[in-house]
């Protein structure tokens, strides 16, 4: 009964936005962690990606869950369109961190990286999930070559991240 209450009252907090801090025209903080893609660890940085072009940087709560699921599977396809733009594709989380090298095979079918999402990374980004201290919330950007923020997507459901991000990128490409 008392799982049953608290599933109810936490409905609407999961149900409505999350709010990100970093509105479109901050600088993106800088991130260096451990990331993997076809199941194979490696070392990320923020600033490296950048060198090759726009980053798409989604952070989402934790591995092997259904929403968060869901999300990678639209990124996994999307991939691909991505990448002919000039676009890094890279998850973030904190949750399930340990399951990172298998979510990036089984979930985002090799196509893109996902990497451990460190407290500092969260709070830099303003993305830590309420309910669960120490995770991210579901937030989506668009960071430029010169390290700004020129999108944002922030809800904790997997709807629209994709289509967001895919605009965003295209509308700078147009530009550049």
């Amino acid at each position: 009964m008392k799982r049953l209450l608290l599933l109810a009252c936490a409905a609407p907090l999961l149900a409505s936005p999350a709010t990100a801090a970093l509105p479109v025209g901050a600088k993106a903080p800088a991130i260096t962690t451990t990331a993997a893609i076809a199941g194979k660890s490696f070392n990320f940085s923020l600033a490296d990606a950048l060198k090759k072009g726009p980053v798409v940087l989604y952070f989402f709560p934790a591995a092997f869950t259904s929403g968060c699921t869901v999300e990678a599977h639209e990124f996994a396809e999307a991939t691909d369109d991505f990448k002919k733009m000039g676009a890094t594709v890279i998850g973030l989380t904190a949750g399930n961190a340990d399951r990172i090298a298998e979510f990036s095979t089984a979930e985002c079918r090799d196509k893109f990286a996902v990497g451990l999402a460190t407290p500092a990374t969260i709070k830099g980004y303003d993305v830590g999930l309420a309910l669960k201290p120490g995770w991210s919330d579901r937030t989506s950007y668009v960071i430029a070559p010169d390290g700004k923020i020129v999108f944002v997507h922030s809800a904790m459901s997997p709807a629209g991240h994709v289509k967001g991000t895919m605009d965003a990128v295209k509308a700078w490409k147009a530009k550049h």
